[in-house]
């Protein structure tokens, strides 16, 4: 365990951290446990694979020459962006950095979720600001840029959050239904006066605090009526983020996409080739036993087409060299799409497998922070980059935190529990709870009968074996039957006890939401106002200083 100096205001104590491996973790896919152990041995699917952090300055000069795009182009329209954005002075002092040829970005990036999302949404932008400072401690020129997934048409998965509630209960945060759009874009979905309802409904699920007051001004800042969901999403990250100097890029903006221009057209181009090898790539992964992240068919097409109204729409192939949009009659031949996208390439919108290359195109990307799914994306969509002609860009796991409040640290120390003690789940850590915390004596019954019992029962077998083996066989039966109902009775004992104490039940069931809510880790459930709310912007100091990027496992910080 190691312990890290808390700034203000609570300088009289250290932060401990400790770190489990994702293997211990239930859920994890076979294709990202083995990347984060041996990553190297993926080398097949992961060209450009490094086994740390600090290997990545190595691809400096190959990201630098291959690297074509105006700077001054680029920065200008970050630039714009982040001023939308309100974002500070270290902001723009690392755009000004980024018009240097010798500088290099490192890049992440999460969809626009409400109020930022999921908490790793949070560790991703710290996780790309460490890199960068880790980078520039060893004399290289690096910017973290985030990349706000505003073209994305996922309107369920962003609009809404969740947060640990006054009494540690789950609070789940909806827009409204009017914000719906049909196939819009999520970035562009423009907020109306229902937001000030979510708005409330927040800081009535959160507890009174003496930061209270400075977060609702913050967020009444970015989620404004009138606002875009994509600029409410970039305003409330650069104020929660804004001494950090992260650089937000949204890909919805015209300047970014005339810039992407080229790199559209030549995808389009050669989008029979790419799918080809896409598909390729995934029977590839499955014969090695790993498992396809992205299901790419013959009809498969690279792109969206953004139509007049403003809507997102899928392109199929129907034939060689001939695409159409779909549940549409509209028709385009590639020479048609590719015309398009140098001529109007807002029209279009990379999907998920041509989206890391369109990015490493605008940018100087020497590496990207990304979460597990990302990583078995990037063993895909590696074959995109060699085919069209880009450098691979290696991927490493965002950090991944769990923290542990002092609430939790009590209840953990009271009843000898760890956080991996969590993972089996409530049912199952529940006899454990009772027979050692609520009525161990009870417990102890129950054992000693049972152990009575078995022990009666081989003695008859022993008998009747001599008798008739028979009735042996019945009695074997009998005594697993008999065991079976006393072990439903044991069950029914757990579950008595646990309500009758409610002081342990709502202990124990309010650790399993702030720390493993709805089954999943934390960070992939709860919003960052959970804890801007009770430790104020200090939390985010906290993290980053408890992020060890030579750390691979899950790391968990106790407040």
């Amino acid at each position: 365990m190691q312990e890290i100096y808390r700034s203000k205001p609570m300088t009289d104590r250290v932060l401990k951290t400790d770190s489990i491996s994702f293997s211990a973790i239930p859920g994890q896919s076979k294709l990202f446990t083995r990347y984060q152990e041996e990553p190297l041995s993926l080398r097949k699917f992961y060209p450009s694979v490094i086994e740390s952090h600090t290997q990545a300055a190595a691809r400096i000069p190959e990201v630098l020459s291959n690297y074509k795009t105006d700077r001054s182009q680029l920065c200008d329209a970050l630039a714009e962006i982040n001023t939308i954005y309100g974002a500070g002075p270290k902001t723009f002092a690392n755009i000004d950095l980024l018009r240097d040829e010798t500088t290099v970005a490192i890049v992440t990036g999460q969809q626009a979720g409400l109020f930022t999302g999921p908490l790793y949404s949070i560790y991703k932008a710290l996780s790309a600001v460490k890199m960068a400072e880790c980078l520039r401690g060893r004399g290289f020129k690096a910017v973290p840029v985030f990349w706000a997934a505003t073209e994305d048409h996922d309107f369920e998965e962003i609009s809404s959050t969740v947060v640990l509630g006054k009494d540690h209960e789950l609070r789940k945060l909806q827009t409204s239904e009017n914000l719906r759009p049909d196939d819009k874009p999520v970035g562009s979905i423009i907020l109306d006066r229902s937001i000030s309802v979510t708005i409330n409904e927040l800081f009535d699920a959160l507890p009174e605090t003496e930061f209270s007051g400075q977060l609702r001004k913050t967020v009444e800042a970015a989620y404004e009526e009138g606002y875009s969901f994509g600029d409410a999403f970039g305003i409330f990250l650069a104020r929660v983020l804004g001494d950090y100097g992260l650089i937000i890029l949204d890909p919805l903006n015209e300047r970014l996409k005339k810039l992407a221009a080229p790199i559209y057209a030549e995808a389009v181009e050669k989008s029979s080739e790419i799918v080809a090898a896409l598909i390729e790539r995934s029977a590839d992964l499955e014969r090695n036993d790993y498992h396809a992240q992205v299901l790419v068919n013959e009809d498969y097409f690279p792109f969206f087409w953004h139509s007049d109204d403003g809507n997102r729409k899928p392109l199929k192939k129907i034939a060689d060299g001939l695409f159409r949009l779909k549940n549409e009659k509209t028709q385009f031949t590639t020479a048609q799409l590719a015309a398009a996208a140098s001529s109007e390439p807002q029209r279009f919108s990379p999907g998920v497998m041509l989206r890391p290359v369109v990015q490493d195109y605008l940018l100087p990307t020497l590496c990207y922070f990304g979460g597990g799914a990302e990583i078995a994306y990037f063993a895909q969509n590696s074959v995109v980059y060699q085919i069209l002609g880009r450098p691979v860009t290696p991927i490493l796991h965002r950090q991944s935190i769990t923290i542990v409040e002092a609430r939790q640290t009590r209840i953990f120390a009271k009843y000898g529990l760890t956080f991996t003690d969590l993972f089996p789940g409530f049912e199952k850590l529940l006899p454990r709870i009772v027979e050692k915390a609520i009525d161990p004596q009870t417990g102890e019954i129950f054992v000693e009968i049972e152990e009575k019992i078995s022990k009666e029962l081989n003695r008859l077998d022993q008998t009747l074996s001599l008798i008739d083996p028979t009735l042996a066989e019945n009695l074997a039966t009998r005594h697993k039957k008999i065991l079976y109902h006393i072990a439903g009775l044991r069950k029914k004992f757990h579950r008595v006890q646990i309500e009758k104490n409610d002081i342990v039940n709502r202990q124990i069931r309010s650790s399993f939401s702030a720390l493993l809510p709805n089954g999943h880790l934390q960070e992939r459930v709860l919003n960052v106002t959970s804890f801007l709310d009770r430790y104020g912007v200090y939390f985010i100091d906290w993290v980053y200083d408890s992020i060890d990027l030579d750390d691979k496992g899950h790391r968990i910080i106790y407040l």
